[in-house]
């Protein structure tokens, strides 16, 4: 594998955590909100990532194992949560339809911390990968000025 796709396959894993983690704190600031109907309440939302795969670069007999492929990883969309929110009867909330009743967030909290830490240590490791490719290179070069 080329060490420079390293930095592509890296540098692209930490932009799609990083909407990741955006969406799970847009999640999480909107899980204690409410709604006077069951379409206005907040639906937790959630990234979609795709492996991004490109062509082997052709040499002379064909595939060059030396070349290896461009790969990435890109956010397809962000898709919307299709289970529903809790009904509550809170005749006295400002919100409250004519039945008394107040909408919630589908949002669970504990699933989004789970993912709140899995990204973030994703992330982390995304940047493991740059500093130890960015140190075997260093390593590489020094070997010439002995």
């Amino acid at each position: 594998m080329a060490l420079n796709n390293i930095f592509n396959i890296a540098g692209s894993g930490m932009s799609a955590e990083s909407v990741r983690l955006n969406t799970v704190a847009s999640n999480l600031a909107n899980a204690d909100s409410v709604s006077s109907s069951p379409d206005g309440a907040y639906k937790a939302r959630y990234p979609v990532f795709q492996a991004v795969q490109g062509a082997v670069a052709a040499g002379a007999g064909g595939a060059d194992p030396l070349q290896a492929a461009d790969a990435s990883v890109s956010v397809k969309g962000i898709v919307q949560s299709t289970t529903s929110g809790t009904a509550s009867y809170d005749p006295g909330n400002p919100l409250a339809d004519a039945n008394g009743y107040v909408y919630s967030s589908n949002v669970n909290v504990v699933e989004q911390m789970a993912d709140m830490i899995s990204a973030s240590r994703s992330y982390q490791n995304d940047v493991d990968v740059l500093n130890t490719s960015k140190q075997l290179m260093l390593d590489t070069l020094k070997l010439g000025q002995s």
